[in-house]
């Protein structure tokens, strides 16, 4: 499982042109599934999203004391298969490493009803859409989670 991290000011998304999920301060998740993946790596992920220190204890602070959850965030969580995309060989990214369709949706959706557990704010995009996805980026502040099946 891969997660692009982005600590935000705002994000949003939207299809058709038509908003379907925004958030305020927080954190913009873009998420891929591989066909290895299993609630193992999506309770990893959960964990690591809620619980890293990213944002600074005061404002205009520079050290990184607390984590979304305790300064009541927002999540916006997009699907994006794409992050496994192989582009080592030819000139088209190999999707080789990703989960079906199926599978991943449903690793997605337990990866955000989890997320949703926390209490806070969750707005998601739509699963296997085409979207357009504004995101705020603050600092910018952006990382790379990866948990690979075991």
């Amino acid at each position: 499982m891969r997660v692009i991290i982005q600590r935000v000011k705002s994000s949003q998304v939207t299809v058709n042109g038509e908003i379907i999920g925004k958030i305020r301060r927080g954190l913009n998740l873009l998420v891929g599934i591989a066909n290895t993946d299993t609630d193992t790596e999506i309770d990893w992920m959960v964990r690591k999203c809620l619980e890293l220190r990213l944002f600074p204890d005061q404002e205009g602070g520079d050290k990184w004391q607390k984590s979304v959850q305790e300064i009541g965030g927002e999540l916006l969580v997009i699907s994006q298969f794409t992050l496994y995309g192989d582009c080592r060989k030819g000139r088209r990214p190999s999707f080789d490493q990703s989960a079906n369709p199926q599978v991943a949706q449903d690793l997605y959706n337990r990866f955000v009803c989890k997320l949703q557990t926390s209490g806070l704010q969750v707005a998601t995009g739509q699963f296997g859409a085409m979207m357009q996805v504004a995101i705020e980026n603050d600092g910018p502040v952006t990382l790379l989670l990866e948990k690979e099946a075991v």
